[in-house]
Order: C-alpha cells, then sequence, then structure tokens
C-alpha cells in the first residue's frame, strides 16, 4: 500500500476536509519541489509514507488540546509542522527556518490550503520572541543541542495531558543522544504505530522541558 490510501488506512478518522488538504499535498509538493529542493527529488515518490505518515506518528504518540502553541524549529520542507496542522485543525503552529526559498516554498502551500493554524517564519529559531508548549521537529540535530536551542522557547507550565516538552521524530541508534536524558525521554519505536519496513528504525523521543 502507497501513497495517500496509506494515511486513511492509519488515520481512518480524518475529516472530509482533512482528507481533503491531505490529498492536495501530492500536486502541491511536486510543484513546489520543482522550484526548490523540499523533500529529495528522488523521495517525492515517498511523500505520503516517508513525510506525512512520518510526521503524524506524532499524533499517534498524543493528542494536542485546542489552542495549544507549537513551535517546528528548523521545518525544512515543512515537515512534520505541516501534517500535524492539517491533523489538528485549532492548534497554533509556527514552521520556522532560516532557509528563505525554502519558507517561500511552504507558505505557498499552507496559502494554497487555506490553514488559518499555520504561520511561516523564515527566521532562526534563537531570534523568536515567542513561547510554546511543545516543540517538534524531525531528524534535526542531536537531542542535546535541540534541548539546548530551544528550552527556553518552552512554556513552563501547559495544560495538555503530556508536560510541555520536545517530540523529536529520530532515526538510527541513540544510546549516545540518550545518555543524559536516561531519566528524563521517552522513546517509542514507531514500528510500534506503523507496519512498514521504513519506520522500523523509526523513533519518536519525547523530552519534558528543562526546569532549571
Amino acid at each position: 500500500m502507497a501513497g495517500f490510501e496509506l494515511i486513511v488506512k492509519y488515520f481512518p478518522d480524518l475529516s472530509i476536509k482533512q482528507t481533503d488538504h491531505i490529498a492536495q499535498l501530492e500536486q502541491l509538493y511536486l510543484h513546489w519541489n520543482e522550484k526548490v529542493n523540499l523533500i529529495g527529488r528522488k523521495d517525492i515518490v515517498n511523500l505520503y509514507e516517508r513525510h506525512i505518515l512520518h510526521s503524524l506518528a506524532i499524533a499517534k504518540f498524543t493528542s494536542f488540546k485546542d489552542g495549544t502553541k507549537i513551535l517546528d524549529g528548523g521545518t525544512g520542507g515543512g515537515f512534520p509542522g505541516l501534517p500535524l496542522a492539517i491533523y489538528f485543525p485549532e492548534v497554533q503552529f509556527h514552521l520556522v527556518d532560516s532557509i528563505e526559498k525554502k519558507m517561500v516554498a511552504v507558505r505557498n502551500i499552507v496559502q494554497s490550503l487555506e490553514l488559518k493554524n499555520v504561520k511561516v517564519i523564515n527566521d532562526r529559531v534563537e531570534n523568536l520572541n515567542f513561547k510554546y508548549d511543545f516543540v517538534v521537529n524531525r531528524a534535526l540535530a542531536p537531542i542535546e543541542q535541540i534541548a539546548h536551542w530551544m528550552n527556553d522557547k518552552l512554556l513552563s507550565k501547559g495544560f495538555n495531558d503530556l508536560e510541555n516538552g520536545f517530540l523529536m521524530l529520530k532515526g538510527g541508534e541513540l544510546a549516545n543522544e540518550l545518555e543524559d536524558y536516561k531519566k528524563q525521554a521517552q522513546v517509542v519505536n514507531l514500528s510500534e504505530y506503523y507496519s512498514e519496513e521504513f519506520f522500523e528504525t523509526k523513533k519518536l523521543v519525547y523530552l519534558p522541558k528543562m526546569h532549571k
């Protein structure tokens, strides 16, 4: 099974509007990927499995309450923030990256879908003056580096079932990265959610905000 059907398989409760938005992503990414390298050119055929479904693993792990504020720092081509924004239409997302041409493309995709809960920001994360309930990212940098960059962007108090913190999609061996966070971090193998081979080595790491 591939493509859009894969999303419906794992998320059968999507509304008609959400389903329509996700169906539109293929043509939008095909169009913009010709202009800007949002996804590896050869990997665009795997958009739904390796990018959209991968991003939505966070929605398998937790459900954000309406009004939650989320930072996707270093969003690149809009992942994981954009698929999550479609899935959680009452949650506010800031998709931030310093690469202008990528942000122009992502902003156009957001506008095409008329997503009112997404703000696309072309800047470095350290320059932001906003505070968030959660920071999400995908294969951005080592855990220690992400925590160092963005811990001060997290609000101290939250209202979700999950304590405010980081939700990081990672791959490969993480033992060294997790060495200093063994007590705080929660690691989930994405093969618990998805049966496709691609997810056998993929993980989700949840790390609560560090209070100094």
